[in-house]
């Protein structure tokens, strides 16, 4: 092999291994659902892994990251309306967001794709 095939094998490898690290975030994110503390490590791991990973990859991490930080924002609104009555129907809303952007997350992820617009707050 090559000099150049081999350094390409090793960035392929390391791409490969970042990869995993994006892919354990949306995982912990989803069972932060239940466990609320794997939220908070995968939002730990995503800002710790942004700095040195593909730009690709920063896409996910950055959308990671507002994921998290978006939801708890909504997750505090509904918290806080929950005398109103409209609160159960914020944090519903909520959790189906949040939940459809780790999968779509998720989706790119497997697909070796950037997320497409990673500030968006939507989808």
């Amino acid at each position: 092999m090559t000099d150049n095939a081999t350094d390409q094998a090793i960035e392929k490898a390391k791409a490969k291994g970042a990869a995993k690290m994006a892919q354990i975030v949306y995982i912990l994110y989803l069972v932060g659902i239940a466990i609320g503390l794997t939220g908070l490590i995968g939002l730990i791991m995503a800002y710790v892994n942004k700095g040195d990973a593909a730009d690709w990859l920063k896409s996910h991490y950055q959308f990671q990251i507002r994921t998290f930080w978006i939801g708890l924002l909504f997750a505090v609104i509904g918290g806080a309306t929950m005398g109103f009555g409209v609160g159960f129907l914020i944090i519903f809303a909520t959790f189906v967001w949040f939940v459809v952007r780790c999968v779509k997350g998720l989706k790119f992820l497997s697909k070796e794709e950037a997320v497409p617009n990673p500030t968006t707050w939507i989808w």
